[in-house]
């Protein structure tokens, strides 16, 4: 460039002395020939004018000429001229100043042809022989013997070519240059057009002498570009003092600079050559970024995008110089973020840059960075490292726009690199590695007012980040509910730092959370106002624990409990896929929904295996030897199901097994309905221990009492499994057919089994009553009365038929009808079932057939007198004969046994009933009165026969400080002359558990 402008000043000298002499010339031909020889041999370049040239001498000496070239090979340069024009005062002619009135360069066309390595070091070997490369001095030497009004470029089109590079045109040329003298003010004032953008500039020296002289001279110089190369670049504007330094370089001094509207303090030097260097130092009060942040998309004047195909936008620029720059501003403001003491330089060295902000104290923290790129690269890479010891993230949030629920410091150690000069390329090569850490910080979570329990805190924690490419890994101990928490948190890096708006779009994250009494797993997408979509693990060993850490109630029989599956999670509610969910040890699948409102809106479909109500309810299993004392009651609980009036739920079951305890039926396909505070599930007929079975419970919160209601009909299925289940009954066998009805209410367990009323209707048929065969009771009476009747459960009471309907109240179930039908016995009976004690109390009176041995007509036993009694708790009852009829009226009982033909000369029956020895304390004993001589004398001949008590109950009597044990009877008149002890000899009854079987069922279902 330096050389194309001595190119032009020597033509434009030539063409002014040409002027001169071309008047006195006559032909055209001639003059056109001799001016290209004359322009040529100075300036060592080919001219040639190629079109006309007209000649005047009057007002001034002028020369107009056509189709000019030139052409300047060992440059590069190469130009064509429509018209060249000039004329100078004729005072020139006889002075040594020559006074130029107008150059006009009229549709100039001027190629720039880069040379290759080696030609330019030729070149540039040559310049440096002849000059400095500064294009200044030369001007001004010309400008000391001469005055120029006017110089000017119209339509003019500069093209620079590269063997290496596309072709660059700077085309609409408009240049106008006056210097009319020395001591006067030099102006230069230009427009063009590079691409689609334009430019315009203009530049002033308020005098060349000062400069010659070197003294200071005052200089302004003002761009302005359409579009903005850069937001808040639209325009820029210096001045200051310019001195020309003994070495040729050039020194401002108290200069300004408006960018946009900020304006610096300037102080630079510029030291011109073949690599040309700039020192500037800039300083501001203060510096305001925001302008240079808002950058509208940039488009062609005709509203076009750039192509696709426009090249990338590069520092190039920057390559043919050197610099060292200096920013300081006492103030930066960014938005709602302000700086102090802001320290940048940066150095530009053989087209290598480094810059560095050594200091940027904002509001958030401070911040140093360093960068450095190769400005020769067609597509420049940046390396650097951000360093920060704090930064407070709620402030830092507000430089993006946003707000977070985050709050305390952020430290940053990272190197980063990336490529490109535009954002979308930043974003897409930007790396990044390092470490990210919070020290002090606050998370509070969404929705929850409890300001214990929303807050999370981590005194110091730090995340590695490999790469932008690598997941961001935190793994540390937070602090929640003044518990630890160990948090193990991979998110990807790129999604999270680059993203625009973190709280509309999400994280992808995976998350583990290890807590004391729980544990949570997240792999999905969360956003920080609260919203989650993605896989969901929750797991702990006691729920009603766990939420009464946290200050919540209402799954107080919940214990374990695990919950895994895809969740889409809200600020309204939340709904989950393909989960499978285990309460209490029962496992389900399913989907659904729940909607945060109130009440709370359930909507699901779950399956299970086996559904188990008493283990989902929350019952526990007793202790294997658990006891209780004798006559000890259920342990009463409160019963609340007031929680049914904050729910409205529609759940969908398929089991493969549905039930309680033991106790199951299935496959059923039932809904679980909860609406105003009132649940209802209803079972339709299925499977059940070999028949079937339908049922519907209804559970009523929405008053201040809570109440049941259970309505089931049972047929076909198998008694001895079913009662065994149910309540550890073994002793009944056969085909069982039922109806229940029953309803309660009260505000304990215990208040609503006192409640229960209603009816049942229960019917057994060929089965069997275990542990007593009453007919051979009756075949075998003379070997009961000698040793004793023994519960033995391989013996049995086969039956036809067996049924009693009962009629509940208070929680007690009775029934009169009590009806046996079998091959060998009839019976008959009454008694009750005490559902809140668990208990039974049950006489059965027997009538045998004329035959032990077969079929045949009803024989009636009443003077022998044998009832069956069935008492004690369900789990473990007691059956046995009750002997003690017998002995009221020996006389018809020895009748009745003739009858049955029974061998009665082998029991010792007189001796038993007369009046002397042991007959004696028998009489006494059946009248109630048995005094102590008596029965130390029935003691003394216990080795030679047996006593009463033997007889009756079948055990050894019992030593004078035992306690005795009555055996209730359902005769009044019974009472006074019953034996002191039963059952009968032998026989193992157990003693009563604290909570039988029965029992808990009973307890768990009214739970």
């Amino acid at each position: 460039m330096r050389r194309f402008i001595l190119s032009l000043l020597g033509v434009a000298a030539l063409a002014v002395a040409a002027i001169a002499v071309l008047p006195s010339l006559i032909s055209s031909d001639w003059v056109r020939a001799e001016l290209g020889q004359q322009l040529s041999a100075a300036t060592g370049s080919s001219i040639a004018f190629n079109g006309p040239v007209n000649l005047s001498a009057f007002p001034y000496l002028a020369v107009v000429a056509e189709d000019v070239t030139l052409s300047a090979e060992a440059e590069g340069i190469t130009a064509e001229f429509a018209e060249v024009s000039g004329s100078v005062a004729l005072s020139s002619l006889w002075s040594d100043r020559l006074h130029i009135k107008q150059i006009a360069l009229d549709r100039p066309v001027i190629v720039l042809e880069e040379k290759a390595a080696d030609e330019a070091a030729s070149t540039a070997d040559r310049g440096n022989e002849t000059g400095s490369g500064d294009p200044l001095p030369a001007l001004v030497a010309f400008l000391e013997r001469s005055a120029i009004e006017s110089v000017s470029i119209t339509s003019g089109t500069f093209i620079r070519r590269s063997a290496e590079d596309p072709e660059e045109v700077v085309s609409d040329v408009e240049l106008t240059l006056s210097a009319p003298d020395i001591d006067d003010e030099f102006s230069l004032s230009a427009s063009a057009r590079m691409g689609e953008r334009s430019y315009e500039t203009s530049f002033t020296i308020s005098t060349l002498r000062s400069l010659l002289e070197r003294q200071p001279a005052d200089v302004t110089l003002a761009v302005e570009a359409d579009p903005a190369p850069a937001p808040g670049m639209s325009s820029l504007a210096a001045s200051g003092q310019v001195t020309l330094n003994a070495n040729g370089s050039y020194q401002i001094r108290g200069g300004e600079v408006e960018a946009g509207e900020q304006a610096f303090g300037l102080n630079a030097l510029f030291v011109p050559g073949e690599r040309a260097r700039f020192l500037v130092d800039l300083e501001a009060d203060r510096l305001d970024l925001t302008p240079f942040m808002d950058a509208p998309p940039e488009t062609s004047q005709s509203g076009a995008p750039a192509a696709d195909t426009a090249k990338p936008e590069n520092l190039q620029f920057l390559a043919g110089f050197d610099a060292d720059m200096s920013i300081n501003a006492a103030a930066l403001v960014l938005g709602e973020i302000s700086a102090s003491d802001v320290s940048f330089s940066a150095a530009l060295k053989d087209g290598e840059l480094a810059a560095e902000l050594g200091h940027l104290g904002i509001n958030a923290g401070s911040l140093a960075a360093d960068v450095s790129t190769d400005v020769t690269a067609d597509d420049p890479v940046f390396r650097g490292r951000l360093a920060s010891k704090g930064l407070d993230i709620a402030k830092l949030a507000a430089l993006a726009g946003q707000t977070v629920p985050l709050s305390g410091a952020l430290t940053i150690d990272a190197g980063f690199a990336f490529g490109g000069l535009d954002g979308v390329a930043i974003r897409k090569t930007v790396d990044l590695a390092g470490t990210i850490g919070l020290r002090d910080a606050t998370y509070t979570l969404p929705g929850i007012a409890d300001e214990t329990m929303r807050e999370v805190k981590a005194k110091k924690i730090t995340a590695r980040i490999e790469s932008l490419a690598k997941p961001l890994r935190v793994a540390g101990r937070l602090q929640w509910r003044n518990k630890p928490v160990d948090v193990d948190l991979q998110i990807p890096a790129a999604d999270t730092i680059l993203a625009g708006n973190l709280s509309a779009e999400g994280i992808p994250l995976k998350l583990q959370v290890k807590m004391p009494d729980a544990n949570l797993s997240l792999d999905g997408k969360a956003a920080l106002a609260g919203t989650y979509a993605g896989k969901l693990g929750f797991s702990t060993a006691d729920l009603s624990a766990f939420l009464a850490g946290l200050g919540q109630s209402g799954a107080e029989s919940i214990g374990p409990l695990a919950f895994n599956g895809h969740v889409d999670a809200g600020a309204t509610g939340v709904s989950f896929q393909n989960a499978s969910i285990s309460v209490n040890g029962v496992e389900g699948a399913g989907s659904g929904s729940v909607e945060l409102a109130t009440p709370l809106k359930i909507m699901a479909a779950l399956n299970f295996d086996e559904l188990d109500l008493a283990r989902l309810a929350g019952a526990r299993s007793r202790a294997p030897q658990a006891k209780a004392a004798k006559g000890a009651e259920p342990a009463d609980v409160p019963l609340d199901l007031s929680a049914l009036r904050s729910i409205d739920a529609t759940i969908k079951v398929n089991a493969k097994k549905l039930g309680y305890g033991k106790v199951f039926a299935g496959p059923v396909a039932t809904s679980l309905v909860v609406s105003d505070g009132v649940a209802s599930l209803t079972l339709p007929e299925a499977p059940f221990y070999g028949g079937h079975v339908v049922a519907s419970l209804r559970a009523d919160g929405s008053q201040s009492e809570p109440s049941i209601a259970l309505k089931t009909s049972i047929s076909g299925a198998s008694a001895a499994p079913l009662l065994t289940d149910m309540a550890g009954f073994k002793h009944l066998e056969g085909s069982l057919k039922a109806e229940f009805d029953v309803t309660g209410a009260g505000g304990t367990s215990g208040a609503l089994a006192k409640s229960l009323q209603g009816n049942a209707n229960v019917g057994f048929s060929d089965g069997a009553i275990r542990g007593i065969d009453i007919a051979n009771v009756y075949n075998n009476l003379v070997s009961l009365m000698t040793s004793g009747f023994k519960q033995d459960e391989s013996k049995a009471t086969t039956f036809t038929e067996l049924g009693a309907s009962f009629a509940i109240e208070g929680g007690v179930a009775r029934t009169e009808d009590l009806k046996l039908v079998g091959p060998l016995i009839r019976m008959t009976g009454n008694g009750a079932a005490d559902l809140a004690q668990s208990t039974l109390n049950f006489r059965l009176e027997p009538r045998l057939v004329a035959s032990l041995k077969g079929q045949g007509a009803e024989i009636s036993t009443d003077g022998i007198g044998v009832p069956v009694v069935v008492e004690g708790s369900f789990a473990a009852p007691r059956i046995y004969p009750d002997l003690s009829d017998l002995l009221k009226n020996p006389d018809a009982a020895l009748a009745k046994l003739k009858d049955f033909g029974l061998p009665i000369d082998k029991l010792p029956i007189g001796d038993l009933l007369n009046e002397d020895g042991a007959g004696a304390a028998v009489k006494d004993l059946l009248g109630g009165t048995l005094d102590k001589a008596l029965k130390d004398k029935a003691f003394k001949q216990e080795e030679q026969q047996l006593s009463i008590e033997e007889i009756i109950g079948g055990d050894p009597a019992p030593k004078p400080d035992e306690a005795a044990v009555e055996i209730p009877t359902n005769e009044e008149a019974a009472k006074a002359d019953a034996p002191t002890e039963q059952p009968a000899n032998g026989t193992e009854v157990p003693s009563e558990e604290a909570d039988g079987p029965m029992e808990g069922f009973f307890k768990q279902l009214l739970r």
